[in-house]
């Protein structure tokens, strides 16, 4: 309650006066990048979102580098645009940033990522429960396996970002406590399809032929590139080594579909919608939202016609 009065206090007088004026409120976007599918389609429905809503996006791609996302923030201030929407590439050193927009009375919300800075340097935050999605994918694993001995290997995500630390964290929150599921190997893949092939190619070559069970990726991205590892080691991707990974992509359905994948616990790109109806409410009468809107997660698995999933979500812009 506290950081919503002070930031009330910040940001209400700027937010009094745009609900007075008729026109299109202007928004910054520092997107990470397109590192996955699913970070192309929450680039593509974001961009959707606004035109629905007639504002005026200023898009800026960071090609993954966070020097590239500051410089767009501060960009976005200079040029002072009404909001910044910021996926951020990792979590730590957002504060001079961050307080350099607070200042300029420009409301920051953070999309599918967090940081680690005061709550009150930023609006709100709209995401998933990582933490959560990571468990889904373990207690999956727990369920399919049972009392068998399972050597798994893990794709992390980027060194550093929220999803990487949190999915990890409840991956191994959903396997605590069944000691015959163990974590052999964990090296990040940096999100994307060829560090996952390449990782998962290290992997085959570093454990005994035959003696992973299963393979936990921190995105459908990573697991699709590792399912190509699999397969060029002569291996059957989702039965010799299962498959459960995260986001719910298209081409992981597709894997679904072919046997080659066996679960994905769904992110939801759409986070601009929630991320513009907070601003919308805050531009019109200074209503301060939660600090966090928390998106749905679903588990989904082959029993679930991922044939069928896959041609509803083709055309999302993944």
């Amino acid at each position: 309650m506290i950081r919503k009065l002070t930031l009330g206090a910040s940001l209400l007088a700027s937010a009094c006066l745009m609900s007075s004026a008729a026109f299109a409120q202007t928004v910054g976007f520092s997107q990470i990048g397109s590192e996955s599918g699913w970070r192309a389609a929450e680039t593509t429905l974001t961009r959707m979102e606004a035109e629905k809503r007639s504002i005026d996006l200023k898009f800026a791609d960071a090609q993954q580098k966070q020097e590239n996302q500051i410089r767009a923030v501060r960009s976005f201030i200079a040029q002072g645009v009404d909001a910044i929407l910021l996926a951020p590439v990792v979590a730590t050193g957002w504060d001079d940033v961050l307080e350099e927009a607070k200042e300029a009375e420009i409301p920051v919300v953070l999309l599918d990522r967090m940081v680690d800075s005061s709550k009150d340097l930023y609006l709100t935050a709209v995401g998933s429960d990582l933490v959560h999605e990571g468990r889904v994918a373990g207690e999956w694993l727990v369920g399919e396996v049972g009392d068998a001995d399972c050597n798994v290997v893990e794709l992390q995500g980027t060194t550093g970002s929220s999803p990487a630390i949190d999915r990890k964290k409840g991956f191994e929150e959903g396997i605590a406590g069944h000691d015959n599921i163990k974590i052999v190997r964990s090296q990040t893949g940096d999100f994307t399809r060829a560090k996952g092939k390449e990782v998962m190619e290290s992997f085959l070559k570093a454990e005994a032929p035959g003696s992973i069970c299963a393979l936990y990726a921190h995105n459908d991205d990573m697991a699709v590139g590792a399912i190509q590892a699999i397969k060029e080691a002569g291996l059957k991707p989702g039965e010799d080594i299962k498959v459960v990974s995260i986001d719910a992509v298209p081409d992981i359905f597709q894997a679904m579909a072919a046997g080659e994948a066996n679960a994905t616990v769904e992110l939801t790109p759409n986070m601009a919608g929630p991320a513009f109806d907070a601003l919308a409410a805050f531009w019109n009468d200074g209503t301060v939202p939660p600090d966090f809107i928390q998106t749905e997660s679903k588990l989904y698995t082959q029993a679930d016609d991922p044939q069928a999933i896959y041609e509803q979500k083709k055309d999302l812009g993944y």
